[in-house]
């Protein structure tokens, strides 16, 4: 199928929030476009910068093939015709195609990639992954200064789910976070989260240095 696509220098996982600052004219018509119905069900494709930049004609000389669906949730029209918007990660996907001349936005052509299915027996296996990596968060947050009543992601969230939950309360890297998009494997997902969150947890520790919030960070703000 064909998908809008929003190029950007982070990565976006399902379930995450992601707010956009929109002021680049193609960008301003895509949120106009998925406001109107032009876009069916509000839905784009966010998909991250291998080499390039997010601002201007040609600026992401290249993408990287697996991305995700945004949904809009929500969308704040400033005076000078800038957007505010709030948007959810949906569904990964496969960039096969990118189509720069049908719209003032790039279209990507794209095929969903849902997950393969577990050997056989890993379900015995899926709930010690599962408190793994529970474990593994919960000594980021406390390497991250968190208070211990914190707690960390929804207890009911599912086992194919949790690891982006758990990386998207987390300061990690973009290619940590790529790394978990293509992964298709919900067992192999948590044991890599498990791995990076560990490793990250010892970074803090050692340096004694506290991560600073993804709201703070200054790509947010100044998205396309």
């Amino acid at each position: 199928m064909r998908l809008p696509l929003f190029p950007l220098g982070t990565v976006l996982l399902p379930g995450a929030a992601l707010p956009l600052h929109v002021f680049e004219p193609r960008y301003r018509q895509l949120t106009v476009d998925l406001l109107s119905g032009e876009v069916p069900d509000r839905t784009f494709g966010v998909v991250a910068i291998r080499q390039g930049w997010e601002v201007g004609a040609d600026g992401a000389e290249s993408l990287h093939e697996v991305g995700c669906s945004a949904v809009l949730d929500d969308a704040r029209r400033l005076p000078d015709g800038r957007f505010d918007l709030d948007t959810t990660g949906g569904r990964r996907f496969r960039l096969l195609d990118v189509d720069d001349t049908a719209a003032p936005y790039r279209i990507g052509e794209i095929e969903w990639l849902p997950d393969t299915a577990e050997p056989p027996g890993m379900a015995d296996v899926l709930p010690r992954l599962v408190d793994s990596a529970r474990a593994a968060h919960g000594r980021y947050r406390a390497a991250a200064g968190d208070h211990p009543s914190r707690g960390g992601p929804d207890a009911a969230i599912p086992p194919h789910e949790l690891a982006y939950a758990l990386a998207a309360d987390c300061v990690l890297t973009a290619e940590d976070r790529q790394l978990l998009l293509e992964e298709t494997s919900a067992s192999r997902r948590l044991r890599l989260v498990r791995t990076v969150l560990h490793r990250e947890a010892g970074i803090l520790t050692a340096l004694n240095a506290i991560p600073a919030p993804l709201s703070e960070l200054g790509h947010l703000p100044h998205h396309n």
